[in-house]
């Protein structure tokens, strides 16, 4: 498939319908294939509930173009999560027949975490014992497996994490490896990684692990791709303040691709003889007229390695 596309961005979007049309407008008339839609960036879920009038109105916008859709569930969601653990659950929901309703094949969701994404770098970081570590994974499995069963026909894609300095481990999904085997003890045909290479190459870069060979072995997992560039420093300050973080090269920058250091072909290399998904873009509002330059530069990394398969394809 190989097809490419990018976000609607929620912040971005932030529940406005007509910058939705617009935005997909503009991903038509530059090419692309695909669109990833968050619910939580249109309104779509409230409370743990559909709003099944505001998605009638988002799937009849969507009809209007041919691209592929995707979905991306709502940031906070933690199939961790104890204390409002039947919210969580309700929230997880929503997105899945969100997704049914748009005619969406994937839905993302990011690894499970122990204390709250809202919370996290409020408390003071002391790593989970591994024994309730791994209980808390066998719940998220269990939560998991329950949700693939009930939506056989979506594909759910659990997103490895980038490290927070200073904070992490916080998530066991900031290894790729850790991941791997967190899909494959959930055995289920529809539960595969989101690989992030963006969040991958500042895990790399922080853990000290070779993020080619990591991709390599876990390939057989690998369901559906964001791409967006940094630099790999994982220092962690005003995260949204880009005009800071940039100078310095710090922080999950969510930039164009080709703006950063991250080795594309190389990791990329080790997954598209087998991979046939998307490749969505994922970048900062900040950086949405630059979408364009980001689409050209992703085609030339990707071109030899859509000739390459061709040529196998022929013989």
């Amino acid at each position: 498939m190989l097809e490419i596309g990018s976000q609607i961005n929620e912040v971005r979007t932030d529940g406005d319908l007509d910058v939705l049309r617009r935005d997909l407008d503009y991903f038509t008339m530059i090419g692309l294939e695909a669109a990833e839609i968050p619910p939580h960036g249109l309104d779509a879920i409230k409370n743990g509930q559909l709003d099944k009038t505001r998605t009638k109105k988002i799937r009849k916008i969507l009809r209007d173009y041919k691209l592929i859709y995707s979905v991306h569930a709502p940031d906070p969601l933690n199939l961790m999560e104890k204390a409002k653990a039947a919210l969580h659950i309700q929230v997880f929901q929503a997105s899945m027949e969100f997704a049914g309703a748009i005619g969406a094949g994937i839905v993302v969701y990011h690894a499970g975490r122990p204390i709250s994404e809202e919370a996290f770098l409020d408390v003071p970081h002391t790593e989970l014992p591994t024994g309730q570590l791994k209980a808390l994974q066998e719940l998220e499995a269990e939560r998991l497996q329950k949700m693939a069963d009930a939506f056989p026909d979506i594909t759910i894609c659990v997103e490895n994490a980038r490290p927070y300095l200073g904070h992490s481990p916080y998530c066991y999904g900031e290894e790729l490896d850790k991941l791997h085997a967190q899909i494959k003890m959930i055995n289920r045909p529809n539960v595969r990684i989101a690989l992030d290479l963006g969040h991958l190459y500042m895990s790399a870069r922080f853990f000290s692990f070779n993020p080619v060979v990591a991709v390599r072995e876990a390939r057989e997992s690998i369901g559906h791709v964001h791409i967006h560039d940094n630099f790999g420093d994982a220092v962690y300050y005003g995260e949204k303040q880009q005009t800071h973080q940039l100078p310095f090269g710090r922080g999950d920058s969510h930039m164009p691709v080709g703006w950063g250091i991250i080795p594309f072909r190389e990791i990329l290399g080790q997954m598209l003889d087998c991979y046939e998904g998307l490749f969505i873009m994922e970048l900062r509002s900040r950086y949405f007229s630059a979408t364009e330059a980001s689409l050209k530069n992703l085609k030339e990394i990707l071109a030899p390695f859509k000739r390459q398969r061709k040529k196998h394809q022929k013989h």
